[in-house]
């Protein structure tokens, strides 16, 4: 890989390392772990009932034909020559949460994830970092888990979706959840970042056919996720968490003067210190948002210094050539490079050996 601890010597670019904070592996030791227990084929059923069946039959085969480009070291690097990317920071597939599972089938989750994403960056150690997994549905075990994800195993930090059912049949833990607190808390003092990838959606059948279940439920869930975030005061409490929301942070960033509106006019709504949309300069986004006019937009809207490069590789829903994306936003070079990998390398999420 051509590149310097500061980010700018690499080839590909013209002197900034590219580094592509969303892209995706599949651990094989999670898939064993949960092989067999009780509750998989409900959450199995459930999928099913969100995805609709049409979209269930394309799923399968989409996955099987990307199975070595999820597993396979040597293709995850060719696929990054081809893309021009020279670090990936890789997170395990979001199928892999497993919110379903127990307290005990959880640790052994999160410990295959952390320690399936560790090997693949302990591989190749200068063109990797990489994000762990967390059990969202248990709050009391979430600093631990943080702490084996970072702490034990090196990562940059965890991947969590946008809200999770509640454990034992409880209340919906949602970001804003008073239980996560610890959580939050632990996270800014490590300077862990947390990258919010939903997966599921709330709106079930509504969203059954046309991949609606995607298309419109992972936007959706991002727009709502980070407002609990915003209106309930997390981000005023915790100045120093570092939360990169993927696709571009969904429908959020573009529309957020209607959350400002209503923070002005609606004493429930007048919850966070400050406008709603003063809160995007304190978080971060990919910019997966598919065309060039929506990156100009989103970058009009945060910050080109708030925006990393996000792929979704190598899923059908991700693009393979996210550097020829940002290139054809046409926007101005500096804020180009910052993106390309500029920013990354400020949240810390260069590979290690890297960091100066």
């Amino acid at each position: 890989m051509s590149g310097t601890t500061s980010g700018t010597t690499g080839g590909t670019t013209g002197g900034t390392v590219v580094v592509d904070v969303h892209a995706h592996a599949i651990v094989p030791e999670v898939e064993m772990v949960v092989a067999g227990a009780a509750g998989l084929e409900a959450q199995r059923a459930l999928d099913l009932r969100r995805y609709g069946r049409e979209s269930a039959a394309v799923n399968g085969p989409m996955i099987a034909a990307r199975m070595r480009r999820l597993t396979d070291l040597g293709v995850r690097l060719e696929d990054m020559a081809a893309a021009g990317v020279d670090v990936q920071v890789v997170s395990p597939s979001p199928s892999q949460y497993h919110y379903w599972a127990d307290a005990d089938l959880a640790r052994h989750v999160w410990r295959a994830a952390n320690r399936g994403i560790a090997a693949i960056v302990d591989a190749e150690p200068l063109r990797f970092n990489g994000f762990g997994l967390v059990p969202l549905q248990h709050p009391d075990l979430l600093v631990e888990a943080l702490d084996d994800a970072v702490e034990l195993c090196g990562l940059a930090g965890v991947e969590i979706s946008s809200y999770a059912p509640g454990p034992d049949g409880g209340r919906t833990v949602e970001l804003s959840d008073p239980r996560l607190e610890p959580f939050w808390a632990r996270a800014a003092e490590l300077g862990a970042v947390v990258l919010l990838h939903p997966f599921g959606c709330s709106l079930d059948e509504r969203l059954d056919r046309f991949y609606l279940s995607n298309t419109v439920a992972q936007p959706a869930e991002n727009a709502v996720a980070l407002s609990h975030l915003i209106f309930s005061g997390v981000l005023d409490r915790h100045p120093r968490l570092r939360l990169v929301a993927a696709h571009g942070g969904g429908y959020l960033p573009t529309y957020i003067g209607r959350s400002d509106h209503a923070w002005e006019v609606r004493p429930d709504a007048h919850t966070c210190a400050e406008l709603p949309s003063s809160y995007l300069r304190r978080l971060w986004f990919d910019s997966l948002v598919h065309t060039p006019a929506a990156l100009r937009a989103l970058v009009a809207a945060v910050g080109a210094d708030r925006v990393v490069l996000g792929s979704d590789a190598p899923f059908d829903m991700g693009v393979d050539d996210p550097v020829a994306r940002l290139d054809a936003a046409g926007l101005d070079p500096a804020d180009r490079d910052r993106i390309a990998g500029g920013t990354a390398a400020g949240l810390g999420l260069l590979p290690r050996k890297l960091q100066s």
